[in-house]
């Protein structure tokens, strides 16, 4: 069983992923930290160093690696993961995918403060962040919506989410 967890920055992946491979006693793997530690540099340095094109080749190199290894886990990806190399197709074959549906207003809120940390919004002034969010997201709406299962995550905390997911027959 490979279960992928898929959606826009901040909607929660790595940390749902994390709490529900504790829940379901299955591994977790974060794409980015994968990629971070066979690469030996941050995305951020990646995203700098190498530019984005390298990093979407990166990921897909990865994210196939992942999903073809033997064994049971829990997968979270980058928000741009699923848009680019026909990762979305990729995840699909390999995984059961569930998109963790986060609203333009819940994804601002979290990601006001730590800007820093997310190459894509970085140098995005904050009175043009919540306009960057709703057309980003709804370019890559297409290929979250493809999703076997999608969960909104608007006002629910880390256990109901889990919760819910680990009800799903995967």
């Amino acid at each position: 069983m490979k279960i992928v967890l898929l959606g826009y920055m901040a909607s929660g992946k790595t940390i749902i992923a994390s709490k529900l491979s504790e829940k379901l006693m299955i591994k977790h793997v974060d794409l980015d930290e994968y990629i971070s530690k066979i690469e030996n540099l941050s995305i951020l340095e990646i995203f700098k160093l190498k530019g984005e094109i390298t990093f979407r080749l990166l990921e897909n190199k990865y994210l196939k690696e992942l999903l073809t290894k033997k064994g049971d886990f829990i997968i979270s990806v980058g928000g741009g993961t699923p848009c680019y190399a026909n990762n979305m197709d990729i995840i699909l074959k390999y995984s059961t995918s569930v998109f963790l549906k986060a609203s333009i207003d819940t994804i601002y809120n979290r990601i006001i403060n730590e800007k820093d940390k997310r190459p894509l919004v970085k140098n995005i002034d904050n009175d043009k962040l919540k306009e960057f969010i709703a057309k980003h997201l709804f370019e890559r709406s297409q290929f979250y919506n493809k999703a076997e299962y999608i969960n909104k995550v608007d006002d629910k905390s880390i256990i109901e989410i889990v919760n819910e997911l680990s009800l799903i027959n995967m």
